[in-house]
């Protein structure tokens, strides 16, 4: 595994196999984690991937870090709209120039985020669907925009989706889950979603099911 530095983002770069053409996912952890979070997970994953992690922009403390503000109030979690846009386009910009440099596998990416990580998979597949294989979100929640049912480019409708949620998530209840699992199943041609009897969290049974999904997809990409 080697640490890298980008003019944007520092990001682990792991792989099994041989790196040229690979298929390529990118790893986003969740508020207040770290790039070295999700990269755990890699070695279980297809060894055809070369798995890249990124540390969000956002420090927040010690090894702590986030792709946009948050605040926790009664009415629930509110979000600094602007910053996430400003990650995003940022996220974006890096995914064009990885693919222009790397040229992976089928000129695109795979996405996996995981709770807030998850939210960026979501801004970033409905505006630049184009540089994207796939989309896997882990226990996280639609942002608060989203493209008009009426409105929805044919790339994101072909776009395929992954939504796993746990049962029992005590930091964005199973409902954000099943919220995006009613929009996302009337816009999206191919859309899994799963629920678990878990936390906020990825346990083994959910994991294995993210493993096996992802291993389909880069089957159909050769």
């Amino acid at each position: 595994m080697l640490e890298r530095k980008h003019d944007t983002f520092n990001y682990l770069d792991y792989a099994s196999g041989n790196t040229e053409g690979a298929p390529l996912l990118v790893m986003l952890h969740g508020y207040g984690s770290n790039e070295k979070d999700l990269i755990s997970l890699a070695p279980a994953l297809d060894r055809r991937l070369r798995v890249f992690s990124l540390q969000a922009p956002i420090q927040m403390g010690n090894e702590m870090y986030g792709w946009f503000p948050i605040e926790f109030t009664q009415d629930g979690i509110t979000v600094d709209r602007e910053a996430a846009n400003r990650s995003r386009e940022l996220l974006q910009g890096f995914l064009r120039e990885t693919i222009a440099s790397l040229r992976p596998a089928g000129g695109k990416v795979f996405l996996m985020g995981f709770s807030q990580g998850a939210v960026m998979n979501y801004l970033t597949a409905f505006t630049a669907p184009e540089l994207l294989h796939g989309v896997i979100a882990l226990s996280g929640q639609l942002p608060d925009t989203h493209p008009e049912a009426d409105a929805i480019p044919d790339e994101l409708k072909e776009l395929p989706f992954l939504v796993v949620h746990g049962l029992y998530d005590e930091v964005l209840p199973i409902d954000k889950g099943r919220q995006a699992d009613r929009w996302l199943r009337n816009c999206i041609s191919e859309f899994t979603y799963r629920e678990y009897p878990m936390g906020h969290e990825i346990d083994g049974e959910s994991f294995e099911f993210v493993a096996s999904w992802l291993r389909k997809q880069i089957d159909r990409i050769g």
